[in-house]
């Protein structure tokens, strides 16, 4: 579910994996991490690292490679949205 404009922060993802019953606190428990980092990827402010990823797709059943897919998603989209350097193709010399 990749969208070209603007895509998801994982939290917001997350967010939608978590079920309704499950407390940050809770969910931060099942996954060994304190409840703060759990909280700043939740809100956005802080993003899934490869460790978040192996976590998350224990505790979810999922792979590590979708979390990570989503953060590179929006970590790009992010970038695109900053001012370009103007770089020249590298130049290849015949062999």
């Amino acid at each position: 579910m990749s969208r070209m404009h603007n895509p998801a922060h994982p939290g917001e993802v997350l967010r939608e994996w978590i079920p309704e019953n499950i407390t940050i606190t809770q969910a931060a428990r099942e996954l060994q991490i304190s409840r703060v980092t759990l909280s700043k990827v939740l809100n956005g402010k802080a993003g899934i690292t490869a460790s978040m990823a192996l976590r998350l797709s224990a505790w979810l059943g999922t792979s590590p490679d979708i979390w990570l897919g989503i953060q590179t998603q929006w970590d790009l989209w992010q970038a695109q949205q900053q001012p370009v350097p103007d770089i020249k193709p590298l130049e290849r010399l015949p062999v």
